[in-house]
């Protein structure tokens, strides 16, 4: 194991740290740490060790700082042996000598920032690397030099303290602290003293604790408030050489009550008006005090004077003057002015300057002035009784008013019609007899409220209100009736006597004696009754059975009239009818089934829902019959769309056709049978909606002039150019389609068929080619061809001299 290498220099030491006994665990190991490296679990003889060196912090040398030299027995000098360190710091802050165990720190250490580093050393064979001894830990050191100097926790303090206290009166405490070894030396060791601050205020020199100088006498705020006071701590217990810190202290007086108020003059006058009301202010005096805050709140009372009663005063709270108010009516006819003695003193007095200069005196005189008042009444109020059946013209009460002033004007009464809008009430303008109008009922209003004003006849603008309260007196004028609406049911089993409902009563009247009531059954009821009525002597009555047995088939409603009489003069009854359900019961007597309008009840939806639910079916079948019309109504989109007047329109298909050639065109065959096409026509062809076809169109046969008459040899023509019936047919029937087709347009448009195409065998329409004049042509035949055809036969039907 590693022993101590130079004793002379680490002798003190180590001298009382013996080396551990073979049986100390390292890492959680036993090991053998014999000096001199026997075997493990081996005793052997005690030797000196060392397990911690020294440095002292803050080396200035341009060398390494030299620590200490580690030893192993298992170095003989042979060179074989190296020492190997590890730990906090080995490699830079520490190095080794691994020849001969040097130990060295390599820069400078800081205390304040580690106190102490742990290694770890041990020696290795340099040739195999294999450990001769196991890993030993010790410890360095650093010892401390006075290199900090002292800090305080702040860099200003605020203390306080109250003005005249005793010599020796605490303040504040201020703390300082010193970062070096407060265990080695006096590096660490304080001493606080005062640079600033004198004769005022000390300093414990070992606490900091500030403390108060001087007397009481000499510690006035009204003198001087604010102290600045400036504190070093010293180390080195304060001997030469030490490291001073200083920190500053704000210091302020705080106040006491140690001044009374005063008043600004010793005598105040004020004026007043005698109308003025209670609370009217009168006047503001004023005192003065030097202390501050809640030591300079003051009252002020009033102490004697002929105005005691008549005034008041009190304190401003936000300018602390003092406020002297009106508190009883004024009278300048009795009393013109009046003198009051006023006092103020503090809130807040303490005690030790309690004396008998802490109150001040001042002298307050008020003058009355005379004002033209209104009339006075005699009460603030009036209260007044009346019967409810009191006729209308009788008295109620009066009131009486009259006017302070000396000229004693005459005063005459009216009532505000503001508080009286159902006019029931009247006061005679000259004596202030209030009487009734109208006749009252204290059931609807027990209680009214009126407004009597007094008015002075010489100056209308004088005048004073006072309220009238009216209090109408109960009479019994009302008949009790029963006190809710009851729903009563008997089972069709029962028992005789058996009692099915408790009834009570209620009366508008208030009886001063309290409600007493009778229940009886009507006279009408008693004979054959199937119930009778018990008066239960507390204003309740139950109602009984006088049979076992119900049928509710039989009758399922019984109605029992019951007599209420009231017990107050004059007696006041009525009759109510009690309505009696017969039901079906269970065991206990619940209630199961009642009348026979309950019994067609059937759970399911109300009749109300049922009607709901067919008027919506209603109105929905009603929409989708609207659709479905306004749907087939709809038309098509014509095909001439202007709004304009069509009938000078020509409606062009450009489609002409190629003649018999032409299959694709158009079906000749309908020209060479026009029987078949007509029939097939008239079975798919659909009458149009806006007119009535008219009947049908047949061109009338061609006439012409006989050859012989008109002179004019004719050429022989075949029998299919002269027999024009299949053309007719076709014209017909196209004139039918667009007839029939809703879709086609206008009647007045014109509609070219174009048919024939070349080589047709049928002869053609126009008129270019034909070998005849318009001489020849007779349209007397189109007046034949109905009222369509009415303008153009009267155009081409007139002879040539009608135009000339």
């Amino acid at each position: 194991m590693l022993s101590p290498a130079v004793y002379s220099l680490l002798l003190l030491c180590f001298f009382y740290s013996p080396f551990p006994s073979p049986r100390e665990t390292v890492d959680g190991e036993k090991t053998g740490t014999a000096i001199r490296g026997e075997k493990l679990l081996k005793r052997v003889r005690r030797g000196w060790m060392w397990n911690q060196f020294f440095l002292q912090e803050e080396y200035t040398g341009s060398d390494y700082q030299y620590i200490g030299k580690l030893q192993s027995d298992q170095d003989n000098g042979s060179g074989l042996v190296k020492y190997v360190l590890s730990g906090e710091g080995a490699g830079t802050l520490f190095v080794l000598d691994e020849n001969n165990g040097d130990l060295h720190a390599t820069r400078r250490l800081d205390r304040e920032e580690k106190a102490f580093y742990i290694l770890k050393a041990t020696v290795v064979n340099k040739r195999t690397g294999q450990k001769l001894e196991p890993e030993t830990e010790f410890t360095v050191k650093l010892h401390d030099i006075n290199d900090n100097e002292p800090q305080f926790s702040r860099e200003v303090y605020i203390g306080s303290v109250p003005e005249r206290s005793d010599i020796g009166t605490s303040v504040i405490q201020v703390t300082a602290t010193d970062a070096d070894d407060s265990m080695y030396g006096n590096s660490a060791k304080l001493v606080y003293s005062i640079s600033q601050g004198h004769p005022y205020f000390s300093v414990d020199p070992n606490t900091g604790v500030i403390q108060t100088a001087l007397g009481p006498d000499d510690m006035d705020r009204e003198q001087r408030e604010h102290y600045q006071v400036v504190i070093e701590a010293k180390d080195m217990a304060g001997q030469r050489g030490g490291l001073t810190g200083s920190t500053t202290i704000n210091i302020t007086l705080t106040d006491v009550n140690d001044n009374p108020p005063r008043f600004t003059q010793s005598i105040y006058q004020f004026r007043v008006p005698e109308s003025s009301v209670s609370g009217t202010p009168v006047g503001r005096i004023l005192a003065t005090d030097r202390d501050i805050g809640m030591n300079a709140e003051m009252y002020f009372t009033i102490v004697s004077g002929d105005g005691m009663d008549m005034f008041d005063i009190s304190t401003d709270k936000d300018t602390q003057e003092g406020v002297i108010t009106v508190s009883k009516p004024l009278d300048f006819e009795k009393k013109p002015s009046y003198t009051v003695e006023i006092q103020v003193q503090n809130t807040q007095v303490d005690p030790r300057f309690m004396s008998a200069g802490s109150k001040d005196m001042a002298t307050v005189r008020i003058g009355v002035e005379d004002v033209d008042e209104p009339p006075l009444f005699d009460k603030a109020s009036y209260l007044m009784e009346v019967k409810e059946d009191a006729a209308v013209g009788v008295a109620v009460g009066s009131v009486s008013a009259m006017d302070p002033d000396a000229a004693r004007s005459m005063v005459k009464y009216s009532i505000d019609r503001r508080t009286d809008m159902d006019r029931l009430f009247n006061i005679h303008s000259g004596n202030g007899s209030v009487f009734l109008l109208r006749s009252l009922d204290r059931e609807e209003t027990a209680w009214h409220n009126i407004s009597v004003i007094a008015t002075e006849f010489n100056n209308p603008r004088q005048s004073s209100h006072v309220p009238v309260y009216i209090r109408l007196l109960d009479i019994n004028d009302n008949a009790p009736t029963f006190a809710t609406t009851y729903e009563t049911y008997v089972c069709e089993r029962t028992k005789a006597g058996q009692r099915i409902q408790t009834v009570s009563a209620v009366d508008a009247d208030e009886p001063s004696m309290g409600h007493k009531f009778f229940f009886s059954l009507a006279p009408e009821g008693t004979h054959r009754s199937n119930f009778t009525v018990r008066d239960n002597g507390d204003n309740t009555a139950g109602i009984l059975t006088r049979r076992a047995s119900y049928s509710r088939l039989h009758q399922s409603i019984y109605l029992v009239p019951v007599v209420i009489t009231d017990g107050d003069y004059p007696m006041q009854s009525s009759t109510g009818t009690l309505t009696v359900r017969v039901c079906t019961c269970d065991r206990e007597g619940n209630m199961e089934l009642c009348n026979a309008e309950a019994l067609s009840s059937s759970p399911g939806l109300s009749t109300g829902a049922l009607i709901a639910i067919l008027l919506c079916a209603i109105i929905l079948l009603m929409i989708v019959v609207l659709f479905t019309a306004l749907k087939r109504q709809r038309k098509k989109e014509p095909l001439i769309i202007s709004k304009e007047d069509v009938r000078d329109n020509v409606v062009s298909y450009n489609d002409e056709g190629g003649g018999e050639e032409d299959t694709q065109a158009f079906d000749i065959g309908a020209l060479r049978h026009p029987d078949a096409a007509a029939a097939v026509l008239e079975e798919s062809a659909k009458q149009r909606r806006d007119i009535i076809p008219s009947d049908t169109l047949l061109y009338p046969p061609r006439r012409r002039l006989h050859p012989a008459a008109s002179g004019l040899i004719m050429p022989p023509v075949s029998m299919a150019s002269r027999d024009n019936g299949d053309v007719r047919n076709f014209i017909n029937q196209r004139v039918l389609e667009n007839d029939c087709n809703p879709t086609a347009p206008p009647y007045d448009s014109l509609a070219t068929y174009a048919y024939e195409g070349a080589g047709s065998v049928a002869e053609s329409l126009s008129s270019l080619g034909s070998a005849s004049t318009e001489a020849e042509q007779d349209y007397h035949y189109l007046s034949d061809w109905g009222p369509r055809f009415r303008k153009l036969a009267d155009l081409y039907g007139a002879e040539d001299g009608d135009f000339s």
